[in-house]
């Protein structure tokens, strides 16, 4: 898996400063728990560094969400994140980044063709959006293909 982009300056706050970024981004996914066993982070100038053996492509995308959706965070290596069951990363997931005006509802319409399928949306990002009236602006969400 390569490096992810994220806006640096919009998501959850959870650190002061850098030195307190590995530790609370940890703290993070593991309690969202979406597979990621013997997880270490580090950050380096915004960008967390991930290591660690997903148990699947999906656990290690929702990780890769979860660390990018932090402020102060602008990148995510997961290079050092290996995968249990030999899949690979950007199946039938796209990845979409949240703009000004949208909700869930005109997401699923552009995705998917129908506004009632935000759920799906929704779903699939449940360790990033908390409630689905509840989005921002450079939130990057995962947006399922297979329904």
């Amino acid at each position: 898996m390569g490096l992810f982009n994220f806006a640096m300056n919009m998501g959850k706050k959870l650190f002061g400063s850098e030195t307190e970024a590995p530790a609370a981004i940890q703290k993070l996914i593991e309690e969202d728990n979406p597979g990621v066993e013997n997880l270490q982070v580090q950050v380096e100038d915004g960008r967390a560094i991930l290591s660690g053996k997903a148990s699947s492509a999906e656990a290690l995308e929702k990780a890769v969400l979860i660390a990018g959706n932090v402020q102060g965070i602008e990148a995510i290596d997961a290079a050092g994140v290996t995968i249990a069951d030999g899949s690979t990363v950007a199946g039938d997931d796209q990845y979409y980044t949240i703009e000004k005006g949208d909700t869930l509802w005109k997401i699923a319409e552009k995705a998917y063709g129908n506004g009632s399928k935000y759920q799906k949306i929704f779903e699939a990002n449940r360790e990033v959006i908390k409630d689905p009236d509840k989005i921002y602006t450079g939130q990057k969400i995962r947006i399922p293909k297979n329904l």
